[in-house]
């Protein structure tokens, strides 16, 4: 296989960290470009990873906002990960329009930067707040889902749009797991919004594991969503600090006390290809043989935080906390 070149927007993020270090020694890879707009964490990822053998690395400082500079960027790329979004789902809710022009109008300047230049193929990074959205955030990236999902019909479809759908990475830059470690180095009290609040957790280099089969394997129009676990907010502040007190604070706007990552209404068209759930596209122009590959899921299927057989066991919290170098007493390793 030919070697190919890779573009990650948003890529000075947690994400794009966390590829760039698992994609740099393959031979499979000539070259990875980050495309964000901020210059400091650029520098950072230069000093990091810009003297790796074989001068792989590039950079480009710009905003999805910009589809100018987005078709700069990608000129001669074989994949593009769209990473770059507002996250914070307070920050969106205080500041919508902000994350419509990113979330929705940056989406939008991808996929058209991605036509013009013919990049075989784009993923969109999407999360289980898209599903039966309640705060903007959510909303932004359902648009987005659909905006990704109906390109795959658009001009001469030389290029194909697919989308990897999951929950929270624990201990990504500012998580929970970040605010639990400043409370805990202040005192022995750890704030949550609410006890009851179960969420989807995952490890960073099994995210960026998945997006990469999901690349390989897209044939246009699909929702990749990997089988992961939950736990509530009380359980992990537990484990993260066995020693500190947890104090509610109630739900804050646009949030959910459980999220979903399959909703009912996507089930009767989704598959089980034994490492991912795919959801085939509802679209008749489409051609998608990918789907239906795996068994199709039971009607009953449900893929909720609060899912019983879903709650990760102790040992099983203390093996993903151990994977991601966070003692369990607090802070890292």
């Amino acid at each position: 296989m030919e070697a190919i070149s890779i573009l990650i927007t948003g890529g000075t993020g947690s994400f794009g960290n966390a590829a760039v270090e698992y994609l740099l020694p393959s031979n499979d890879i000539k070259k990875i470009i980050i495309f964000s707009r901020d210059e400091f964490k650029q520098n950072q990822m230069q000093k990091k990873f810009g003297n790796f053998p074989g001068g792989k690395m590039r950079f480009f400082i710009g905003d999805v906002r910009d589809p100018v500079r987005l078709s700069q960027a990608m000129k001669g790329v074989d994949l593009v990960i769209h990473a770059a979004a507002m996250k914070q789902v307070p920050t969106c809710e205080y500041n919508p329009l902000e994350a419509v022009k990113t979330n929705i109008l940056g989406s939008q300047n991808v996929i058209s930067a991605a036509i013009a230049r013919k990049v075989p193929k784009v993923i969109l990074l999407s999360s289980d707040k898209a599903v039966l959205p309640i705060n903007l955030y959510g909303k932004t990236k359902a648009v987005a889902e659909s905006l990704f999902i109906d390109a795959n019909g658009w001009g001469d479809k030389k290029t194909i749009f697919s989308v990897v759908r999951y929950g929270n990475i624990l201990a990504s830059r500012g998580s929970v797991i970040d605010e639990f470690r400043t409370q805990s180095e202040k005192g022995d009290i750890l704030f949550i919004t609410d006890k009851r609040m179960t969420r989807f957790w995952w490890v960073l280099y099994d995210a960026v594991e998945f997006v990469m089969c999901a690349s390989w394997a897209m044939t246009g129009g699909e929702i990749y969503v990997p089988s992961i676990q939950a736990a509530s907010l009380k359980t992990l502040a537990g484990h993260f600090c066995s020693y500190c007190r947890v104090r509610e604070e109630g739900i804050r706007p646009g949030e959910k006390l459980h999220e979903i990552l399959i909703a009912s209404d996507e089930v009767r068209r989704t598959t089980n290809d034994t490492w991912a759930y795919v959801i085939c596209p509802e679209n008749e122009f489409f051609e998608h043989p990918s789907c239906g590959v795996g068994l199709k899921v039971e009607d009953d299927f449900s893929y909720c935080s609060n899912d019983e057989k879903r709650q990760m066991t102790s040992e099983q919290l203390e093996v993903l906390f151990e994977r991601t170098g966070i003692d369990v007493k607090g802070g890292r390793k």
